[in-house]
């Protein structure tokens, strides 16, 4: 069990896509260690399920509607949080995710006909993933950035990947705004710096997600070809776990154990980043 981060209580967490594998857990755990959390997403219900969760388990959660591509929904969102809870002191940009129309079916490029190539991504279908994975993190920034600056110690939190760094086959938009996040979160951490807002980012490593299954699993729940070459250039062989996070996410949110940290973007994956493969 994580220790109770006491700096954390009566905060309040803004959480985008926060009915996710990944951010539902972190919504879970803030609430635990004493965070009012508003979990946002564009279907209210799936929300709505998570903060129940957290109400059942006696921490303080609601559920808001809202669509990080369109500003005047993230707009009425930051309305009704101030409405219930009268602040904001952490922002955690989760809201992602990829599409079939942005994904190639091959890994790289063959001139015969086997299947969706470069060639054939939908350009609507790619602009989509992108503004989903880098343009709503910014229009969410700027929605609850000036509520943030009023905060004792706020605090950003993006969601960066693997393939930030080393883009991944077939994902060609997804690989690009997670690149672009890591970027702007250095951006962001110096243009507010002198404020007292800091902004950090995790790359999670390979997680097995709603998101990624079909890549990762066939059928039968074996892993697929793509899945193996995952762990083989995993170190510790195994996919993350959503508790994984959570370690990173409260030291980087808490001032108290990392007051002096803004800038950056932590991997957590395993030790991918650190294998050569040979």
């Amino acid at each position: 069990m994580i220790p109770i981060h006491e700096n954390l209580k009566d905060k309040v967490a803004v959480i985008t896509g926060g009915s996710g594998v990944l951010c539902s857990q972190m919504a879970i755990e803030l609430a635990r260690q004493g965070a009012k959390t508003a979990i946002l997403n564009r279907d209210v219900k799936n929300g709505r399920d998570v903060a129940e969760k957290i109400q059942a388990s006696g921490g303080t959660g609601i559920s808001v509607e809202a669509d990080v591509l369109d500003k005047s929904s993230m707009e009425q969102a930051r309305s009704e949080i101030l409405g219930t809870f009268g602040q904001v002191d952490y922002l955690i940009n989760g809201a992602g995710g990829n599409h079939s129309d942005a994904i190639t079916d091959m890994e790289v490029y063959q001139e015969e006909d086997t299947g969706k190539s470069f060639f054939h991504l939908d350009e609507d279908g790619f602009s989509r993933v992108f503004a989903t994975n880098f343009t709503g993190s910014f229009i969410s920034s700027q929605v609850f950035g000036k509520d943030l600056l009023q905060a004792k110690a706020p605090s950003i939190l993006n969601i960066s990947s693997m393939s930030a760094y080393v883009p991944m086959t077939k994902v060609p938009a997804y690989s690009a705004a997670k690149s672009s996040i890591n970027n702007f979160t250095m951006w962001m951490a110096v243009h507010f710096a002198e404020t007292g807002l800091r902004v950090n980012a995790i790359a999670p490593g390979f997680f097995l997600t709603t998101q990624n299954q079909n890549l990762l699993l066939n059928e039968d729940g074996s892993y697929t070809a793509r899945s193996n070459k995952i762990l083989q250039g995993t170190p510790m062989k195994r996919f993350g776990k959503p508790e994984d996070l959570l370690g990173t996410m409260l030291w980087l949110l808490d001032d108290s154990y990392s007051g002096f940290v803004t800038g950056i973007t932590v991997p957590v994956d395993g030790g991918f980043m650190a294998y050569s493969g040979v």
